[in-house]
């Protein structure tokens, strides 16, 4: 699991499945560090949201229910609706948001998705990310290419 710094915020991500992950959690503590999950929350109650992500979904995730999808869509915006990252993956079986649980716990979004949250955050601070998520990338991608180089030369 890698850290970026973006703006003196600290934040995680990971990969799983060969999927590019980014705490949103983190993202949010820079508006809220009390009850960052609130505006993780909030979010998710958006129209707007809700439709990006199940686009989103519907593009990458062939195990998407997109019939339970319909009727979240539908209530969305209304003043009692409310929306959590556990209860869009429980209900529409999403890949797209990832709840992690322990010391290393929080609300991990694929990285589209990640950057739709933190432009809706703050759109200052979803450029910074976007810089330092590709300078991580290609870090990594240098690390790949030495390690290959390496392993050439000792086959050699």
């Amino acid at each position: 699991m890698a850290k970026i710094i973006v703006k003196d915020t600290t934040i995680r991500t990971m990969s799983k499945n060969g999927i590019d992950y980014i705490c949103i959690t983190d993202i949010a503590r820079q508006k809220n560090s009390v009850e960052p999950k609130d505006v993780v929350k909030n979010w998710m109650r958006v129209k707007n949201t809700l439709e990006y992500l199940g686009l989103w979904e519907s593009l990458n995730n062939p195990d998407f229910k997109g019939v339970e999808f319909d009727p979240i869509l539908r209530e969305a915006g209304s003043n009692s609706f409310t929306m959590s990252p556990s209860r869009w993956i429980e209900l529409t079986n999403a890949i797209g948001i990832i709840n992690k649980l322990g010391r290393e716990g929080g609300t991990y979004a694929q990285r589209d998705i990640a950057f739709k949250f933190a432009s809706w955050v703050s759109v200052e601070f979803e450029l910074y990310l976007v810089k330092e998520f590709q300078r991580l990338k290609e870090e990594e991608q240098k690390q790949l290419g030495w390690s290959a180089k390496r392993e050439l030369s000792k086959i050699n």
